[in-house]
């Protein structure tokens, strides 16, 4: 009990599989309920999950990206375009598409922002988020500008068109369940690795590892990763508008991470469902809609430090580990430990 906990909050293997498993049974919604409320609620968590997915893969690095709204609109983009103008509506090809053309597009991207951590790379993240709203609003050639890219085709699977709110929220379930595969095979495959570049960078790169290569992938995948959620959003609206990616919701995508545990797959989704759940219920509540939002957000980081997950982790622990027998914290003179300080001329062994 206590080694699987431990797993699942610490991002193991338990936690990746845990992960994929809670996104794969969301495809029985669709068939329990027809609600347009619940169809609603379930399409945005599952969106603001993928989003938050990309996030996580970058914080494995220690890295904190402000650029997944710009990666969205690259894959929200390419599918309204390939759509409306080239008649391209089948699933499997604008979701490869939705996921290939963001990663090329970070490759290059990444050689520039990659050299940056800390501040400045938040800063030119976020910077490059908002020359992106720039970009859409002002080439109407390609995006639409003001307008935005309206009317796209429902998209087909084998022929079959899945145009109503049930084939829509089966579509979005199955983008996020192949952003969330894609992101249990790399945060699993690649654990040590970005591990050791979170722990220290410099160390790692003087160890032999090629840090360069895997910060550049990380960023790629995570880019595909938000490009699925950009399909999954022009998808569900049928129309792909710049304030659908402004700068300020890449806030929100981090949020969602942060706050559920950046340690474990499970935290992402835990905290964009959580979150999104919350903010629907606020809304109810008018004016004070962001206030309520903001506080439980502050209240969440301020309470559970490690996120939902890692704070669920912690206490579980301390209610199945056995207490400490008296006997074993008494001191005894004969029983405790020497110090041996190494000499500075001889190698540690």
């Amino acid at each position: 009990m206590i080694q699987l906990a431990r797993s699942l909050a610490r991002g193991g293997g338990a936690a990746e599989t845990a992960g994929v498993l809670v996104i794969a049974s969301v495809f029985v919604v669709p068939w329990i309920t027809q609600n347009p409320m619940v169809y609603s609620l379930a399409n945005q968590m599952l969106i603001a999950i993928t989003a938050a997915f990309s996030v996580d893969i970058m914080l494995r690095m220690n890295l904190m990206t402000f650029a997944v709204p710009t990666f969205m609109a690259i894959g929200g983009y390419t599918v309204a375009i390939l759509g409306l103008r080239h008649g391209v509506t089948d699933v499997l090809l604008l979701s490869l598409a939705s996921f290939i053309v963001p990663a090329l597009f970070a490759l290059p991207l990444g050689a520039l922002v990659l050299r940056l951590t800390g501040v400045y790379f938040v800063l030119v993240t976020f910077v490059i988020t908002e020359i992106t709203q720039l970009v859409l609003f002002e080439t109407p050639g390609w995006t639409g500008g003001a307008n935005g890219l309206v009317g796209m085709p429902a998209v087909t699977f084998f022929g079959i068109e899945l145009g109503d709110n049930r084939a829509v929220l089966l579509v979005t379930i199955g983008l996020a369940l192949a952003g969330a595969v894609v992101t249990a095979s790399v945060t699993r495959g690649l654990r040590q690795h970005f591990a050791a570049i979170d722990e220290n960078e410099l160390l790692a790169q003087s160890l032999g590892l090629v840090v360069w290569h895997y910060k550049a992938f990380g960023f790629a995948i995570a880019a595909g990763v938000s490009g699925l959620a950009g399909f999954a959003l022009v998808n569900m609206l049928l129309t792909a508008h710049p304030t659908s990616f402004s700068a300020l919701s890449s806030v929100n995508y981090i949020a969602y991470a942060i706050i559920g545990g950046k340690s474990s797959m499970l935290g992402p989704i835990v905290g964009g469902a959580l979150l999104i759940w919350a903010g629907d219920i606020f809304a109810l509540r008018g004016e004070y809609s962001q206030f309520l939002f903001g506080f439980l957000i502050v209240v969440v980081v301020l309470v559970a430090r490690d996120g939902i997950v890692g704070t669920i982790y912690r206490l579980g622990v301390r209610l199945v580990s056995p207490a400490p027998s008296s006997s074993s914290s008494s001191y005894s003179p004969k029983s405790s430990p020497t110090l041996s300080v190494p000499n500075a001329m001889e190698p540690l062994q």
